[in-house]
């Protein structure tokens, strides 16, 4: 086994040891806007099959610890419903969206990276984080593109692009063509799905 491997295997048993002894993480809240579609939820007594999928991965302080075969958190219903907060519950496993400026948007004032609040997986770096306008996290790409999954949205009509966490398949938000140079797109997330770690060092 890497020693790549050993440290990401110690960082998510570090993080999954927080939130099972600190019970819910806060987060900031808001009102929730109508669920966006109807993402079927597991039996609550017996979650999905998983399997490895290959990430790349990164240290809390920024450092790319490089590509890592991480085993997909999956679980039933019943324990997505213990280990998330209510509003990332109803958003990321049932492709809710937080109401606009409702969450923490606003860029950090100080360098660090945002990882999926279900499973830790490094989603973006908070140096590609701008200011849309449209009171959601935007930023121009992800960390890495493998950490992210796109897939097709059609709800209410229209054509989207959802994203979707590749540690866990947890809904995060959507991605646009309307963002800023130099990759022009706008990956618009919910705060309530994120987690910000500041960069120390």
């Amino acid at each position: 086994m890497s020693r790549t491997h050993d440290i990401v295997a110690l960082e998510r048993r570090r993080f999954l040891r927080a939130t099972l002894s600190g019970g819910a993480l806060a987060v900031a809240g808001g009102l929730l806007m109508p669920r966006l579609s109807a993402r079927p939820t597991a039996a609550a007594s017996t979650p999905a099959v998983g399997g490895d999928v290959l990430l790349e991965c990164f240290a809390d302080d920024g450092h790319r610890l490089g590509p890592c075969h991480v085993r997909k958190l999956v679980l039933t219903d019943a324990q997505w419903r213990e280990r998330l907060p209510e509003a990332s519950y109803e958003i990321m496993r049932h492709d809710g969206t937080e109401r606009a400026f409702s969450g923490m948007h606003e860029k950090p004032p100080v360098p660090g990276l945002f990882r999926c609040l279900a499973c830790d997986t490094a989603l973006y770096d908070a140096a590609t984080e701008f200011d849309s306008g449209t009171g959601w996290p935007s930023f121009w790409q992800p960390i890495a593109k493998q950490n992210v999954i796109e897939s097709t949205d059609r709800m209410f009509g229209w054509t989207r692009t959802a994203i979707s966490c590749a540690g866990c398949d947890s809904h995060l938000g959507h991605v646009f063509d309307d963002g800023p140079r130099p990759t022009g797109l706008r990956y618009c997330m919910n705060s309530v799905a994120l987690r910000f770690v500041p960069r120390v060092g």
